[in-house]
């Protein structure tokens, strides 16, 4: 079993930064691919960025490309998201999301991931 405790959120300004951290219980921590989903009032779950269990390749989803960057530090069995030039759309609640390397590479997809953390709230005002 893997537990997942983010933190990090809070509430900043548009153009502000937050950088969220997703610490993990897992011994084998960098044998899993570690993604950040997000999700907004009234809208469904969606997929922010992922970050492979070797070779660190990073995937992102369109709308954060340029501004968000996710890293690991296998040591510290912490993933992180820096999250620049924020944007009132940014507005959600941000989950971290775990999986063991053999759940396959649809990094996007929810159905990867079976391991979530509680989330953090990440508000950004106008």
């Amino acid at each position: 079993q893997v537990q997942l405790v983010e933190s990090g959120g809070g509430l900043v300004q548009a153009g502000g930064s937050l950088r969220l951290s997703c610490a993990a219980s897992a011994r084998t921590f960098s044998t899993y691919t570690v993604g950040w989903f997000r999700q907004a009032p009234g809208k469904e779950r969606e997929f922010v960025a992922a970050i492979s269990w070797i070779g660190g390749f990073t995937y992102y989803t369109d709308s954060v490309k340029g501004r968000f960057t996710i890293s690991r530090d296998n040591v510290k069995n912490t993933v992180y998201l820096q999250m620049n030039t924020l944007k009132p759309e940014d507005t959600a609640v941000y989950y971290c999301a775990a999986a063991p390397f053999y759940r396959g590479s649809d990094y996007a997809g929810l159905a990867t991931y079976n391991y979530w953390g509680q989330g953090t709230q990440v508000t950004v005002s106008s």
